[in-house]
């Protein structure tokens, strides 16, 4: 092709890109300079802990918008005092309430937090039952551990004790630290940090196809698109040691949706689909809050931590104290 067809066709899209960006601009919608909506920052969720997943029987009846602000913010309040209650000394106060461990903890902003809880359909705010094959896999992996205690080998622990991941979407809920996550946008792709076990998620917005079933990942194969301005992002084929939930991996799908509500603010939306793990798909929301000052740190997980070594030494040492009872008194 010549090269005045290649510069007139470049300038034809570089101008439809510019005219897409300023109309977008116009009614109130910021965009990335190729046009997409723009969800780039460094955000935290530390507002919403101590929020109940589910709505607490204290509110049955009533949906997340029919609490008032003014009760919310009661609510909140409540929140807050009870964490100062219990984190008052590191080696807890006369009144017998326990400290908490010496580090700090996001949990001191407890009253700029959003929500009574976090699952919004369905409507009663709790998770649906569980399919009766569902519970023929979890009783399937009970008597599978019979005998087994949680410390008998490092395999016996969670991904997330062994500083390997905190899967999806447990690496974007509020915990006491560690709540920081970064947006990153590219044409064609979207990536986001998880400050929890220094993980980076790649969601390619291209189309391509999903990779084959055989191949499954800690935090899934994402797929993105944009539905109007909000980015719709599904997720399969995770791995049967990290799926949400104990789902079926096979059947699991995690679609979230990342919309900005305001300039700071964008609602983080998951829905939960899985017909063999779950009697119908239920969604849970947040919101993440832009905070620049806060910003994704380092998580050296592994450096210094000796809790891994610890829990299985001591383990073992548990059950050398349990034979040792089980000895005949010498003569």
């Amino acid at each position: 092709m010549p090269i005045r067809a290649l510069t007139t066709g470049a300038l034809s899209l570089a101008a439809i890109l510019v005219a897409s960006v300023a109309a977008a601009q116009s009614a109130g919608v910021s965009r990335t300079p190729w046009g997409d909506p723009d969800l780039q920052g460094s955000y935290t969720n530390k507002y919403e802990q101590g929020t109940p997943f589910e709505r607490p029987d204290e509110f049955e009846g009533r949906r997340i918008q029919d609490i008032p602000a003014a009760e919310l913010a009661d609510i909140l309040k409540e929140r807050q005092d009870l964490v100062l209650l219990r984190t008052a000394l590191a080696g807890g106060d006369p009144a017998g309430n326990l400290g908490g461990p010496l580090h700090w903890q996001d949990q001191f902003d407890i009253q700029k937090g959003s929500r009574p809880w976090f699952v919004v359909d369905p409507a009663d705010g709790k998770i649906p039952p569980t399919t009766a094959e569902a519970r023929e896999r979890a009783a399937a992996r009970q008597a599978a551990r019979r005998g087994r205690g949680s410390a008998d080998s490092w395999i016996d622990r969670s991904l997330y004790d062994r500083c390997i991941t905190r899967g999806l979407p447990g690496s974007m809920m509020p915990a006491i630290y560690g709540n920081s996550y970064e947006i990153v946008q590219a044409p064609g792709v979207v990536a986001i940090r998880y400050e929890m076990i220094h993980e980076t998620r790649i969601i390619p917005l291209d189309g391509r196809e999903r990779l084959g079933g055989s191949i499954a990942q800690y935090t899934g194969d994402a797929r993105g698109r944009w539905d109007g301005d909000t980015l719709v992002v599904e997720t399969a084929n995770f791995r049967p040691d990290n799926v949400y939930r104990e789902a079926n991996p096979a059947t699991f799908r995690l679609i979230e949706r990342f919309t900005r509500t305001a300039v700071d603010k964008v609602e983080w939306s998951v829905t939960i689909d899985d017909p063999e793990t779950w009697t119908r798909p239920w969604t849970f929301s947040m919101p993440l809050t832009m905070n620049p000052v806060e910003r994704v740190m380092e998580y050296a997980c592994h450096e210094g931590n000796r809790a891994l070594e610890n829990m299985l030494s001591a383990a073992r040492a548990d059950e050398r104290a349990a034979a040792a009872r089980k000895l005949p008194a010498s003569r």
